[in-house]
C-alpha cells in the first residue's frame, strides 16, 4: 500500500511534464555541487600547490602538530628542523602551512 502510494506521489500530475518532477532533485545537486564538492576541490588544489612549492626555510606544521623549518627538500619528503637543531625527515603528504605565516601576510 505505502509503495503504491508513493508511486502515486511521485508520478507527474496530468499534463504536466515529467522534468518538472525532476527539478527538485537536480537543484538539489546543484546546490549540493557549489556549496560542498567544488570548494573541497579547490582547497585540495591549493594544498597540493603549496606541497609542491615548498622550500628551504618555509615554516611548516606536520598533521600531528610539530612546528618546524624546511632545511631539505626532495621528491617526496623534506627535512625539517625542529626546537633545538633536531632535524626529522617527514613526507610531504604530512605538511601543512604553517598558520602563524598566513596571520603576517595579510
Amino acid at each position: 500500500m505505502n509503495d503504491l502510494l508513493t508511486v502515486l506521489l511521485m508520478a507527474p500530475k496530468e499534463g504536466e511534464s515529467p522534468l518538472v518532477s525532476l527539478l527538485p532533485l537536480v537543484l538539489i545537486v546543484v546546490v549540493f555541487y557549489f556549496f560542498m564538492i567544488r570548494p573541497q576541490m579547490k582547497k585540495q588544489k591549493d594544498l597540493r600547490k603549496f606541497r609542491e612549492g615548498i622550500q628551504n626555510g618555509d615554516k611548516v606544521i606536520t598533521l600531528g602538530g610539530i612546528y618546524g623549518k624546511v632545511v631539505e627538500t626532495s621528491d617526496k619528503t623534506v627535512i625539517m628542523e625542529v626546537e633545538g637543531k633536531m632535524r626529522l625527515k617527514v613526507d610531504k603528504s604530512a605538511l601543512v602551512l604553517d598558520s602563524s605565516d598566513l596571520m603576517t601576510q595579510k
